[in-house]
């Protein structure tokens, strides 16, 4: 059972957070910005209210989820800190003498209460309401990028990703006492993966038995991440198998597995729209799904900034039926003159190449034609032939016994004259200067946020993350625009 609100503090210790917690903390500062009642509105349908046992408050559990995304640590380790760090219990509406949560209560808010739950929009338009009323974003401009995300399981094994955790655990047992890898267990020379797993409780096992190891904030910390990882693995059955996650091309020469977040940005740097898909999807077709969801939120789009993957036919006529500049050069193979079975054959903008609905990329291209009549000129993409008779898509695709396949893309620049024209234009040059700002917060988001490989498997998974992710990022870039104010 929810109740229907969170209990008031009568405690007499109140008073020392006016002197714990000083008044620039950035969570102090958090707290003061946001009402988060709009957490409880949206997740109220998804608790009993008659019946049970009182819930822990759903705010509260969104906060403590919010304190997870900026701080690296596992569920065990967040609720640990909340115990002695008076502004987490400050931001969580604690008193101060006040019992903590049991960290599973976070794993079951996470899996059960967020279940069919549409965070991801609803975190970004939040913030993007307060952006607007704070007047922090004056702009009408949108940038447009996508950034990827390895999945969790794929780009290991079960057994390497246990190895990696397990040596954190060592590395920061050593800065303390390195005489006590004698203790240690004999490390698994096998590639049997319940080996691995033995091992890593028994190394847990040497740590938990050192009174003095055991205590160092360092030690738990890694400890605490190796078992939820075993626990993890317990729970996934198939750990290197994640269902969701595809293969994404970042160069012509390499690639990842995992997953994409299509992402538009004001000029004030501040995320208006998400979309999360998996690795293989196109970055132009998200356009138009990325500019909607600004408007959406409450941003007046009047000019949309991206780059070549952006220029495509279909965005720049949607650019123009909505009078929006669309500030993103052109590229022939991008734009996409005349071809044949356009659903298909997608072009991926950073390989510079097609591939095709089996996500095989095109190994070569060539151009005919006559060079100063680019109408008449044709891109001709060659595939790996010996891919193309074994794959399950060959029927209707490829002809048995041919000795190659190859795709045409017939260039046709007389249709984008305007674009063009718009092209060598001041504003055209100036706004183009703005795109290597969302550059910057896809940095942000991989490199302060862990966001450049999935916490868990799965499209579902990805979206708590992205949500969570995002709306930090925004609040934190909120936060900052106010002060220079």
């Amino acid at each position: 059972m929810i109740p229907n609100q969170q209990s008031l503090s009568f405690s007499p210790y109140m008073a020392l957070y006016d002197i714990i917690v000083p008044k620039d903390n950035m969570l102090r500062k958090v707290n003061e910005l946001i009402d988060f009642s709009f957490v409880y509105e949206e997740l109220k349908d998804n608790y009993c209210h008659d019946n049970g046992r009182n819930a822990i408050h759903p705010i509260r559990m969104f906060k403590y989820l919010f304190l997870k995304s900026i701080h690296d640590l596992s569920d065990v380790d967040i609720v640990e800190r909340s115990k002695y760090d008076m502004s987490f219990k400050y931001f969580l509406d604690m008193s101060p003498e006040e019992e903590v949560i049991d960290p599973s209560s976070l794993t079951k808010f996470r899996k059960i209460r967020l279940k069919d739950v549409n965070l991801l929009d609803l975190l970004i338009n939040k913030t993007v309401e307060i952006a607007i009323e704070k007047e922090i974003i004056k702009s009408n401009s949108v940038i447009v990028d996508a950034t990827h995300s390895k999945a969790r399981y794929n780009q290991k094994s079960p057994k390497e990703i246990l190895m990696d955790k397990s040596k954190l655990l060592r590395k920061a047992i050593y800065q303390i006492d390195e005489s006590i890898k004698n203790q240690f267990p004999p490390k698994s020379s096998t590639d049997v993966l319940e080996d691995e797993i033995e091992y890593c409780q028994k190394l847990m096992d040497v740590a938990k038995n050192n009174e003095v190891i055991r205590e160092y904030p360092k030690v738990k910390e890694k400890m605490n991440l190796l078992k939820e990882t075993l626990e993890d693995m317990n729970e996934q059955l198939q750990m290197s198998n994640d269902p969701d996650a595809r293969v994404g091309h970042k160069t012509a020469d390499s690639s990842f597995f995992g997953y994409k977040t299509h992402l538009a940005m004001s000029e004030e740097r501040i995320i208006t729209a998400a979309v999360i898909t998996t690795g293989e999807k196109n970055d132009g077709k998200q356009l138009e799904t990325l500019v909607e969801k600004s408007k959406k939120a409450g941003m007046e789009v009047k000019t949309i900034i991206g780059d070549t993957a952006y220029s495509e036919k279909g965005n720049i006529e949607y650019a123009n039926t909505n009078e929006i500049n669309l500030v993103a050069k052109l590229n022939p193979s991008v734009t996409q003159g005349y071809r044949k079975k356009e659903e298909e054959f997608e072009f991926n903008k950073d390989a510079g190449m097609y591939v095709c609905k089996a996500g095989h990329l095109a190994i070569r291209k060539a151009r005919q034609g006559k060079k100063d009549v680019a109408v008449n000129q044709v891109d001709t993409y060659y595939f790996d032939v010996e891919k193309c008779r074994v794959c399950p898509f060959k029927d209707g695709c490829y002809k048995e016994g041919a000795k190659s396949k190859s795709y045409s893309v017939s260039i046709k620049s007389n249709v984008h004259t305007e674009q063009i024209k718009f092209q060598e234009s001041d504003y055209f040059k100036e706004k183009s200067m703005e795109r290597y700002k969302i550059e910057a917060k896809n940095s942000e988001l991989k490199h302060r946020h862990g966001y450049d490989v999935a916490d868990s498997s799965g499209l579902i998974g990805m979206h708590l993350q992205g949500a969570m992710a995002i709306f930090t990022v925004n609040v934190k870039r909120i936060l900052t625009l106010m002060n220079q104010k």
